[in-house]
């Protein structure tokens, strides 16, 4: 389902993507593969996606993988030109992977937990004001021709709201940790000791963004910057430990 609406996205922004130093070098954007193909594989990936989102996850699995690809079409053809909205459909996306996820996992989960759901959205609207902060300063006066909507943005507005992102990033984490429903459903009150590594996390991209210059591909810092992987790995290693050695 997300490739479906990312091919569909660069079948849009294909005249735009040209414009961009990398992006150029899309398979659409560069001609390699066109438009009509790619509206052909987004209906074959779409189609092949929702028929088994159903069929083998089950309803609630498919009401979200419909609510994802519909919200994705509004935001291919008209949300990303609205400031902010368009990073705050971005994060409701990520919201939707995570519902889906449990719903994956579990098709009777009970009650989902409300702080899955706000520390999902706040990390991802962090990474999507990042983003949209790193496109600014490796396009400079050329943001706009690439992307319409970054003319509506400028480096200090996205600053102030990367500054509340981050601000509620971890303190909804660390709500999370002692909140007495997390407690409870973990059967322990040491997940507390987690927050030094989401701590660290977010520190290490934002000083990734503010002096190395990135920030506008999270991926590729996801899987280059070394000192986060081993952050990444360190606290999934705690997680462990607390949940199933010293609970």
């Amino acid at each position: 389902m997300s490739s479906s609406v990312y091919i569909l996205n660069d079948v849009v922004d294909a005249a735009y993507d040209r414009r961009h130093p990398e992006k150029k070098n899309r398979p659409i954007a560069s001609g390699k593969i066109s438009p009509a193909a790619g509206v052909l594989l987004f209906a074959v990936f779409a189609a092949a996606s929702l028929t088994a989102s159903f069929s083998s996850l089950g309803w609630k699995f498919g009401v979200c993988a419909v609510t994802y690809f519909v919200i994705n079409l509004f935001y291919s053809f008209g949300v990303k030109k609205v400031v902010i909205v368009d990073s705050v459909m971005i994060a409701l996306g990520f919201v939707l992977r995570a519902i889906a996820g449990i719903y994956a996992i579990v098709s009777e989960p009970g009650q989902i937990s409300e702080w899955l759901l706000i520390c999902t959205f706040f990390l991802a609207l962090f990474l999507a004001f990042s983003k949209r902060r790193g496109e600014i300063t490796d396009l400079s006066e050329n943001a706009a021709a690439h992307r319409p909507i970054l003319a509506s943005y400028s480096p200090k507005l996205i600053d102030e709201m990367i500054g509340v992102t981050t601000a509620s990033s971890v303190m909804s984490y660390s709500l999370y940790t002692i909140w007495p429903g997390t407690v409870a459903r973990l059967g322990t009150n040491k997940m507390i000791y987690t927050i030094p590594f989401v701590v660290y996390g977010i520190f290490r991209y934002l000083y990734l963004i503010y002096r190395k210059g990135k920030g506008a591909q999270p991926s590729t810092i996801l899987i280059t910057d070394r000192p986060l992987q081993v952050n990444i790995v360190l606290y999934v290693a705690a997680v462990f430990v607390i949940l199933y050695v010293i609970k």
